[in-house]
């Protein structure tokens, strides 16, 4: 008999000096009421602080809140710093106000889809399970052949 698969985990992080996170905790609590597993780290995390966070975790997702206007600095510093851990198979998502100019720039960089005010949650939810089973079968064939050499 197969193993069930893996639940979905997420990281959800406010990063900076942001101090709103009600929508962090709606998308929390909306994440794990589909199934996925869920950690929130709270406000004013670090960007080295939430991909550390994410790499102890062994996360599939991170979710970055940002209602600062930050946004082009933060979500390019944490792109960085998940490449720089080897986390490029994570997805990096996020919400907040982010004008269409600044997510389309931020796509270019491997930013996934980012959510706006009105998103609702089946859209969240699906796109967050869509993506980690894309990654996930992705990575398959390549954990299939370092075992086959060894």
């Amino acid at each position: 008999m197969a193993a069930a698969p893996r639940k979905i985990r997420v990281l959800v992080a406010k990063v900076g000096l942001d101090g709103h996170d009600r929508g962090a905790k709606v998308i929390a609590c909306l994440l794990r009421d589909a199934g996925m597993e869920v950690i929130y780290t709270g406000l004013h995390q670090a960007p080295e602080q939430v991909v550390e966070a994410a790499l102890q975790e062994d996360v599939d997702a991170l979710g970055l809140s940002i209602l600062s206007g930050a946004h082009m600095t933060l979500f390019p510093r944490v792109k960085k710093l998940m490449k720089e851990k080897g986390l490029d198979n994570v997805l990096l998502t996020g919400g907040g106000i982010i004008p269409a100019e600044d997510e389309a720039a931020l796509k270019k960089l491997g930013v996934g889809k980012l959510f706006g005010p009105g998103t609702t949650g089946d859209e969240i939810v699906g796109y967050v399970r869509e993506e980690v089973a894309r990654r996930r079968a992705k990575a398959a064939p390549a954990a299939k052949s370092k075992r086959s050499r060894k």
